[in-house]
């Protein structure tokens, strides 16, 4: 149950940063408001994962998750590039994350 409340989390960390860049340095409200509220819900989820989740390994799953989220809105909905580097840095982000899973069973 905790590995879902912390996916959840890093989902909601995808959610405030896309609507973070969407908020125009928070001078739209909707995107703004999105963006804190996101915010409050990630960090309380990612505190309650950790109760039992070690630190280290909650804490970088969660940032894993929201930053292959991101890159990826960002290439999917914002139209940023997709250049192979980019690629391969969102892959090894991916297999530390999966590590860091393995790592913790």
């Amino acid at each position: 149950m905790h590995w879902i409340i912390l996916a959840i989390a890093g989902l909601l960390e995808v959610v405030w940063a896309f609507y973070m860049k969407k908020s125009e340095g928070f001078t739209l409200l909707v995107p703004s408001v999105i963006t804190l509220v996101a915010m409050i819900g990630s960090g309380v989820l990612l505190s309650f994962s950790m109760r039992v989740l070690p630190l280290g390994t909650a804490y970088t799953v969660w940032t894993g998750i929201g930053a292959i989220g991101s890159f990826l809105l960002g290439i999917l909905v914002l139209n940023e590039p997709a250049a192979p580097m980019r690629i391969l840095a969102g892959m090894m982000i991916v297999a530390g994350l999966v590590m860091m899973k393995l790592s913790s069973v």
